[in-house]
């Protein structure tokens, strides 16, 4: 490697990109181990110190951009370093100094950052290590953090103490009730707190696979989790002939055709409102849900399509494409995103009260009525199969397997809404 005495005229010389097309490295000779870096294919150059470790190990360290610095110190008339004026030869002289006290400043450099790893760089640490998450769960974890635990964004996770959580936690779920987030009040807030909290946890224990210096997660409230009881809301068999009449009567055919399809197939409202067309395989008669579209993103989902559910499609392939979506509508993403308004309008009309996934929970509820196998039914809701039963690891449900079950579940929906399954009024509604 050449040897040159580097002078601000010197470096200006050097030929950039590298006439080898690789990188070059032009060593000073006034100070061992400090140098010039010029690439290969950029006109970049870069001021470096190199020094061999007593193990015998090449150490290089990056002192800056030799546009960005200056080669010398800048001073004032007085002959003083002005703020920010020190030259890339003084910060050079500094690193070889820690290097000849036997310290390595790329390994210490490398220790600070990972004793300071911040909740902001953990969260991003753990979605790109979980690359298998579907893109709304990945949101969920994102928002959680950033609208919940912002303030603590650039604090070091090693900083977080237990008493910070339980406070924050506290804290989380009384501002997030008083805001009325989602109208559910105080068990909205408990259960933002908690899920608030279990995201925080996750984000820990990831760092922790990753730092097994960092102090236990401090993420264990046991006692002092709220415990929100999960809803058990769902439309029951004598309110059924009210709601669909209810549902049917919407005057928004979009909400009026996405509405049944949650009830008919027991889909997660996300899941059904991002369907395309191109995952309608009418020849074959199956749904195909891919697994980003799932919860989880862990397994996809191949739904047989049953009579109503065949209709339904049919009918609303015939009023248009819109865009590819099936549930079309206008709105950021193209399609139906929450039908609160449509939900609110059943209600009103027959006095049930229920959200999206009560629909889902619905749908099991009354599937379970038809007798049909629970690893059917699983199946059928993208429930995992597996489990402490060894014989279930080995099940695969295909969907000619589950057609019969979906069916009987359709069959068992239609009687329970006093649909006439002799009358083709369904699909001709829908078109008109």
């Amino acid at each position: 490697m050449p040897t040159v005495r580097l002078t601000k005229r010197a470096i200006e010389r050097l030929a950039a990109p590298d006439p080898s097309g690789k990188q070059a490295l032009y060593w000073d000779a006034d100070m061992k181990g400090f140098g010039v870096l010029v690439s290969g294919s950029t006109t970049a150059k870069t001021y470096v110190v190199q020094h061999k470790l007593p193990g015998g190990q090449t150490r290089r360290v990056t002192i800056g951009a030799v546009n960005v610095i200056d080669l010398d110190d800048k001073k004032d008339n007085d002959g003083e370093l002005v703020e920010g004026g020190e030259g890339a030869r003084t910060r050079a002289r500094k690193v070889l100094a820690q290097f000849y006290s036997g310290a390595d400043p790329k390994a210490e450099k490398r220790e600070k950052a990972r004793r300071g790893k911040t909740l902001r760089a953990a969260l991003d640490d753990y979605l790109a290590g979980n690359a298998h998450l579907a893109e709304r769960s990945r949101q969920g974890y994102r928002t959680s953090v950033e609208r919940y635990l912002k303030s603590w964004l650039d604090t070091p996770l090693r900083e977080i103490t237990r008493e910070m959580i339980e406070n924050r936690h506290k804290a989380i779920a009384k501002e997030t009730a008083k805001a009325g987030r989602s109208g559910g009040g105080e068990n909205t807030g408990r259960s933002t707190a908690d899920g608030a909290m279990r995201t925080l946890r996750a984000i820990y224990n990831g760092a922790l696979d990753r730092d097994s210096t960092l102090p236990p997660n401090p993420v264990r409230l046991r006692k002092a989790w709220f415990g929100v009881a999960p809803r058990e809301r769902f439309v029951t068999g004598d309110q059924l002939p009210a709601f669909y009449r209810a549902v049917d009567a919407l005057p928004n055919r979009v909400h009026r055709d996405y509405l049944l399809f949650l009830l008919f197939t027991g889909l997660r409202r996300a899941s059904a409102a991002a369907l395309r067309w191109e995952q309608v395989d009418f020849a074959a008669r199956v749904v195909r849900l891919p697994r980003q579209q799932m919860k989880g993103g862990k397994r996809g989902l191949d739904l047989p399509m049953t009579d109503f559910l065949r209709d339904l499609l049919v009918a609303r392939r015939s009023v248009g494409n819109d865009g590819g979506w099936v549930f079309g509508a206008d709105s950021k993403s193209g399609h139906i995103e929450e039908p609160r308004f449509a939900l609110h309008e059943v209600a009103k009309a027959c006095g049930v009260e229920v959200a999206c996934h009560d629909l889902r929970r619905s749908y099991v509820t009354h599937a379970e009525e038809t007798d049909i196998s629970a690893m059917a039914l699983k199946a059928l809701v993208n429930h995992s199969i597996g489990g402490k039963d060894v014989t279930e690891n080995y099940a695969r449900m295909t969907v000619e397997r589950l057609r019969d079950p979906a069916q009987r579940v359709a069959d068992r929906l239609k009687e329970l809404c006093g649909i006439d399954v002799s009358s083709d009024d369904n699909v001709e509604k829908i078109r008109k």
